[in-house]
């Protein structure tokens, strides 16, 4: 009988210690892994798929902590020096053809981003999927062979956010985002998120593969495939700003 106690308290302590992060937590943690602690430098390709034409558009990114972010296009050449930049939650866009600079407003953020099933809000994902909803588990599900957490994401009461719930499944090994799936306010499901290639960047093993993928568009998606990564460089805030959205390249 002792042994079967000191046995059921093994099978306790451990499942307490699986368990032992929230889901705030866990999100946090995988968002990190990716983004790096400090700062992530990035190279991307991505591929706008539609059912009778695809594009391709190519990118470098820099991100630092969750508060900035600049994206610049480097090809092809008609958007050649396009430029986003996040600060905190406003997204500030430079368009070289016509020499100005733009602040998004609220009602610009649901909208395509680039011609992509990418949105603007996107740009502010990661700020917005940690301090904008509540998070809690759901129950546990195999994608790619990977044990994953499910999370549901609920808006809190005064989010000014895109989506009326989003589910993320995160793999429990390494933290990896496997597969979101992003909801309407009326409780359709709107867009998949589907995470693969699992490799190494930078010492780090991360997904390089990501397709944006619309439940209702037949034959459209979007995906991105992550190049070159370097993680937590030092890079000033005032590398984020309007100005260096004009001159960075």
């Amino acid at each position: 009988m002792k042994n079967k106690f000191i046995f059921s308290l093994l099978v306790f302590l451990m499942a307490a210690s699986a368990f032992g992060q929230t889901a705030k937590e866990v999100i946090h943690e995988s968002e990190k892994r990716f983004r790096g602690v400090k700062s992530v430098e990035a190279e991307i390709t991505m591929t706008i798929v539609r059912p009778n034409w695809t594009r391709e558009m190519s990118m470098k990114s820099w991100s630092k902590g969750t508060e900035y972010a600049l994206i610049l296009v480097t090809s092809p050449e008609r958007d050649k020096g396009t430029t986003n930049l996040k600060r905190g939650r406003e997204v500030w866009s430079w368009m070289p053809r016509i020499e100005r600079s733009i602040k998004l407003p609220p009602s610009m953020m649901s909208q395509s981003w680039m011609g992509s099933d990418l949105t603007n809000d996107d740009l502010v994902r990661e700020f917005s999927i940690v301090e904008d909803y509540s998070h809690a588990f759901g129950e546990e599900k195999v994608i790619e062979g990977k044990s994953c957490w499910k999370i549901i994401l609920t808006p809190k009461e005064d989010a000014a956010v895109v989506w009326g719930k989003v589910i993320m499944f995160i793999s429990k090994d390494d933290y990896l985002q496997l597969r979101s799936e992003f909801y309407d306010e009326e409780g359709y499901l709107v867009n998949v998120m589907q995470g693969s290639e699992i490799e190494e960047r930078d010492g780090r093993k991360i997904v390089t593969k990501m397709e944006m993928i619309p439940v209702e568009e037949e034959g459209q998606k979007t995906v991105l495939k992550y190049g070159e990564m370097k993680f937590d460089k030092e890079i000033p805030d005032s590398f984020f700003s309007i100005q260096n959205m004009k001159k960075v390249r």
